[in-house]
C-alpha cells in the first residue's frame, strides 16, 4: 500500500493479518501512534519518546479487540506531537493530506487516523479524543469519529496525556462500517433511537454563519430521524469560553504531570508551541486548579440535566471548516481557542459524542455533533445510522 497522503508513521509497516468468519472480517483498519502494538515502537509523534521507551511486549486493548474480531492491522498513522495538538501539522513527520480539502489541516491529534480512513486507505482508524482530537479531525475530513463515554473503553496500552479527560474511538466513512466496530468496541449493538432533541443555540450561535447554515438541513434531518420537534437550549449557561478556560485549566495540568519524567530525564525535542503548552501547564496556580474543578462540576451537572436517557444534543462539531495548511503561530492560536470553545464539553462532562459528516463550507467539510447521556453510546450510533439512511 502506497502512502501519497503521508498518513502513515515513516518506516516500516505494521502489519497484522485479518481472520474470516468473524464479526470485523473484511476490514482494514489502522492505529494512531499512540496505542501499543506489540513488536513495535509507539513513537507518540516525536522521536525521543520511542527512543526513551521499551518497545510494547502486548497489543492495546483496543487494538487486540480489533484483531479478536477479525479485522486487519494495515499501520500506525502519524499524530500530533504527544497528542498536545487539535489541528494535525506536526513538526516531525510531516502533515497528513486532508484529501476532503487538501489546501487544508487535517485536524489533529488523530490527523493521520482520519486522514488514512477519509482517503480510502483504510475500513476504520483508532484514535483518540481528550481535548477534541477525534471530533475535530472527523469534522475536517469530512467522515464519522466518535468520543465515547470517559472510562467507557479500555485505555490499557495507551499512552496517557490527561487521564481525566482520555478517552480512545475510532473513525469511519460510512455508517454501516462506524457501527461494525462500534459493536466490538462497545460490546452492544447500535440502539435504541432517541426520542427528543435538542440543538445548542449557543453553540450554533458562537459557529461561523456559513457553518450554522450548512448545517441547518442536517438539523431538519435529525429531527425526523427523532420524530420530535428540537428544543434550542444553551448548552453552556456560564459561558462557552468559560468551559474553554476550565478544560485549559486542568487538561494542561495533567499533561505536564504525565510527561514531565520523560521531560526532566531525557531533556527531548519538541516544538515550540508543545513546550509552550507543557511549560504553561506546570505553571497553572493552584486557586485556578480549583475553580476549573468546580466549573468541570457545574458542567457535568448542566449536561445530566440536559440530556437524561432518550435525549440528544446537537451542536456543530468545528466553529469553522479546516483552517489552510502552513499558517504561523500567532494566526493560529486564536482558531485553537475557538475550537476549544466547542469541544470543552467532552473533557469536563464525559459524555459520548459523534460528529456526522454531511455538509460543506466553500466546499471544505463540517460536522453536526450529537451529544447524549454518559453511557448512550451505542444510541448515537443508532442516530448515525439513520441519518445516513435518510440522507
Amino acid at each position: 500500500m502506497t502512502d501519497a497522503i503521508n498518513a502513515f508513521v515513516p518506516g516500516p509497516r505494521a502489519h497484522i493479518a485479518g481472520r474470516p468468519g468473524l464479526p470485523l472480517s473484511g476490514l482494514t483498519f489502522a492505529v494512531k501512534d499512540l496505542f501499543d502494538v506489540a513488536g513495535v515502537a509507539t513513537g507518540g509523534g516525536n522521536h525521543d519518546w520511542a527512543k526513551a521507551n521499551p518497545v510494547p511486549a502486548r497489543n492495546a486493548w483496543a487494538v487486540q479487540a480489533l484483531l479478536d474480531a477479525g479485522a486487519e492491522l494495515v499501520g500506525k498513522t502519524i499524530t500530533d506531537e504527544v497528542s498536545l495538538g487539535i489541528l494535525g501539522e506536526s513538526a516531525f513527520d510531516g502533515t497528513p493530506l486532508n484529501s476532503a480539502a487538501p489546501e487544508r489541516v487535517p485536524g489533529g491529534s488523530s490527523s493521520g487516523s482520519a486522514a488514512a480512513v477519509a482517503a480510502g486507505l483504510c475500513d476504520t482508524a483508532l484514535g483518540t479524543d481528550t481535548g477534541g482530537s477525534m471530533r475535530v479531525p472527523a469534522s475536517f475530513c469530512g467522515i464519522y469519529g466518535i468520543r465515547p463515554s470517559h472510562g467507557r473503553i479500555d485505555l490499557a496500552g495507551l499512552m496517557p496525556q490527561a487521564p481525566s479527560s482520555d478517552t480512545a474511538g475510532w473513525f469511519a466513512r460510512d455508517a454501516r462500517t462506524f457501527a461494525r466496530v462500534g459493536t466490538v468496541m462497545l460490546g452492544e449493538k447500535p440502539g435504541p433511537l432517541p426520542t427528543k432533541l435538542l440543538i445548542a443555540v449557543d453553540a450554533f450561535g458562537f459557529a461561523d454563519p456559513e457553518v450554522a447554515a450548512a448545517l441547518h438541513p442536517m438539523v431538519e434531518r435529525l429531527a425526523r430521524v427523532v420524530g420530535s420537534s428540537p428544543r434550542e437550549e444553551l448548552m453552556a449557561p456560564q459561558g462557552l469560553s468559560v468551559w474553554a478556560r476550565a478544560q485549559r485549566s486542568l487538561q494542561p495540568v495533567e499533561a505536564w504531570q504525565s510527561f514531565r519524567p520523560w521531560i526532566e530525564q531525557h531533556n527531548p525535542r519538541m516544538a515550540f508551541s508543545v513546550a509552550a503548552g507543557l511549560i504553561a501547564g506546570s505553571q497553572v496556580p493552584a486557586s485556578d486548579r480549583n475553580w476549573a474543578a468546580l466549573m468541570r462540576e457545574e458542567a457535568r451537572a448542566r449536561l445530566r440535566h440536559l440530556l437524561p436517557p432518550g435525549t440528544i444534543l446537537c451542536l456543530p462539531t468545528t466553529p469553522f471548516p479546516a483552517p489552510l495548511r502552513g499558517q504561523s503561530i500567532p494566526a493560529l492560536q486564536p482558531l485553537r481557542d475557538r475550537i476549544t470553545c466547542l469541544c470543552a464539553q467532552g473533557g469536563l462532562a464525559g459524555h459520548p459524542q459523534v460528529s456526522l459528516p454531511g455538509a460543506t463550507v466553500e466546499g471544505a467539510p463540517v460536522g453536526l455533533s450529537i451529544i447524549g447521556a454518559r453511557g448512550s453510546d451505542a444510541s448515537l450510533i443508532a442516530v448515525a445510522q439513520a441519518m445516513e439512511d435518510a440522507a
